[in-house]
């Protein structure tokens, strides 16, 4: 297809597509003569995935070019794919991996990780050890204890049945394709998009079920 339909195809600006390609996000088209090329739906997939790690995810060019080479050379492995585009894995790991310089061996462990290494054995998730949300997790646990409330990480257990299958319709969402790319378009805009919708229908239980046991 030519420039013009692929701009139609993805919902991408034609000078969006060129500034795309001078920053190396986007791969080059095959050419057709000195100033046109001809491109292909891995470029309509390509730049959806683009659009939505920019527009959605919020990302800067530059993290967007190094997790679209993580992509790439993880293409083949669906979790690694996903989790690149969701950010549950950085696309590069560098000195952490080492345990050298600011790594993982001279960095104290957050307050309240050994909390959420209870609630992951107990679940028995497998996650990465670089998984931002192990974080906020902890993060979250520490402040409750600071504030003199009696909550660990037993508590968050039937939350944690509830994510679990939350985690379950999320990726049976997936599975009417095959394609990488398409895949973490989809997990991308669903997981980003629909996690306000989620705390709203949230509050919306609480509601309900506060009219249920209190309401007149």
């Amino acid at each position: 297809m030519r420039i013009s339909e692929l701009s139609r195809r993805s919902g991408v600006p034609i000078t969006t597509i060129k500034h795309y390609l001078r920053e190396g996000l986007l791969p080059p088209g095959r050419p057709t003569s000195a100033t046109q090329a001809e491109y292909g739906e891995p470029h309509v997939r390509r730049l959806r995935l683009i659009r939505a790690l920019i527009g959605v995810r919020g990302l800067s060019i530059g993290a967007t070019r190094e997790v679209l080479k993580a992509v790439s050379e993880n293409e083949t492995d669906p979790h690694q794919v996903l989790g690149l585009v969701l950010g549950a894995r950085p696309p590069v790991l560098a000195e952490e991996d080492t345990g050298e310089g600011t790594g993982e061996g001279s960095r104290e462990r957050p307050a309240g990780a050994a909390d959420t290494d209870a609630l992951l054995a107990e679940m028995g998730w497998e996650v990465s050890e670089h998984a931002p949300a192990k974080s906020v997790v902890a993060e979250t646990l520490e402040t409750l204890r600071s504030l003199g409330v009696d909550y660990d990480w037993r508590s968050l257990i039937p939350y944690a049945a509830l994510a679990e299958r939350t985690a379950t319709l999320d990726l049976d969402q997936l599975a009417d394709t095959t394609d990488p790319l398409e895949q973490a378009e989809r997990a991308l805009l669903l997981t980003v998009l629909l996690e306000p919708a989620l705390l709203a229908l949230r509050r919306l239980a609480q509601e309900a079920e506060s009219a249920r046991r209190y309401g007149d």
